[in-house]
C-alpha cells in the first residue's frame, strides 16, 4: 500500500481523485485490511496543516484523541478521554471517529457543541452541517463551534466488545439577546436522539420540553439519567 501524506488541500485532492482511500489513524480499518486486503493507494491527512487545529472553537479531523485537552470545552474533552485504551487513543483520530466508526463517540459532544464542519470534496473546501457529513461524507478537515457556557459528558460503563454504552451529553448557550438554550444528545445503542430547549422559566419546563421529543421514548432508567444530567448542567450554569 503506497500511502500519501500530502501537506496541503490541492494535493490531497488530487490524491483522492486519483483513487486514494482516505485513512484516519487507521485503528478500525486495520483489521479489514489485513481480512479483504489492503488498497493500492491510501492518503493520511496527518501532515495537513488545516487538519491538525486545536484551538477553543476548533478540532481538525487529524488531531489525535490524545492530544485533545483543556482548550476544548469539556463536553467534548471527557468524550475523547473516555474512548478505547490509551493505545487506541494515540493513534485514533477525530475524523476517523465521528466519520469512520459505527460508534462515533465523538459525535454526541459535537451535537451538543452545534458543531460545523469542515470539508474537502471534489470541487473545493466548504462548511456543512454534521447531518450533511455524515451522509454525504466527504473528506473532513475539521469542526468548530462557538464556546458553551457549560457542558457536560456522561458514558455508562460497559465491558469492552459488548453493545455501545450510553452516552448523554449537554450543553447551554447564549443566544445573542443572551436567553440559554440547553442541547441535548443521547446514544442510545447505535441510534443518536437529539434535543434542543430553552432554558427558561426553569428546569422543569426543560424537562417537560425534552420528554416531548423521541427522548420520552426511552426506558425510564434511561430517562432518570438524563434528568440528572439535564438537572447538573442547569445547575452549573445559573452559577457561571
Amino acid at each position: 500500500m503506497l500511502l500519501h501524506l500530502p501537506t496541503s488541500v490541492s494535493e490531497v485532492q488530487q490524491h483522492i481523485a486519483e483513487g486514494a482511500l482516505p485513512i484516519g489513524g487507521a485503528t478500525l480499518v486495520w483489521a479489514s485490511f489485513q481480512r479483504d486486503g489492503f488498497p493500492e493507494r491510501a492518503v493520511s491527512l496527518r501532515n495537513l496543516p488545516e487538519a491538525n487545529v486545536l484551538e477553543a472553537e476548533a478540532l481538525g479531523s487529524a488531531v489525535v484523541l490524545q492530544r485533545i485537552d483543556d482548550r476544548v470545552p469539556l463536553v467534548l474533552r471527557r468524550a475523547a478521554s473516555t474512548i478505547g485504551t490509551g493505545a487506541v487513543r494515540r493513534a485514533a483520530t477525530v475524523g476517523g471517529n465521528i466519520v469512520g466508526s459505527t460508534l462515533r463517540c465523538l459525535l454526541p459532544a459535537a451535537l451538543v457543541l452545534n458543531a460545523r464542519a469542515t470539508v474537502l470534496d471534489s470541487a473545493g473546501v466548504y462548511e456543512t452541517d454534521l447531518t450533511e457529513l455524515l451522509a454525504k461524507r466527504p473528506v473532513l478537515l475539521s469542526i468548530n463551534w462557538q464556546t458553551p457556557l457549560v457542558s457536560g459528558y456522561y458514558k455508562e460503563d460497559a465491558p469492552a466488545g459488548g453493545p455501545p454504552p450510553l452516552v448523554i451529553a449537554t450543553a447551554v448557550h447564549a443566544d445573542a439577546d443572551g436567553a440559554h438554550h440547553l442541547r441535548l444528545a443521547v446514544r442510545d445503542g447505535y441510534e443518536f436522539l437529539t434535543a434542543t430547549a430553552p432554558c427558561a422559566p426553569g428546569l422543569d419546563s426543560v424537562l417537560h420540553t425534552v420528554e416531548s421529543t423521541d427522548i420520552g421514548g426511552l426506558p425510564a432508567v434511561v430517562r432518570a439519567r438524563i434528568r440528572e444530567e439535564i438537572t447538573d448542567v442547569l445547575s452549573r450554569a445559573d452559577g457561571s
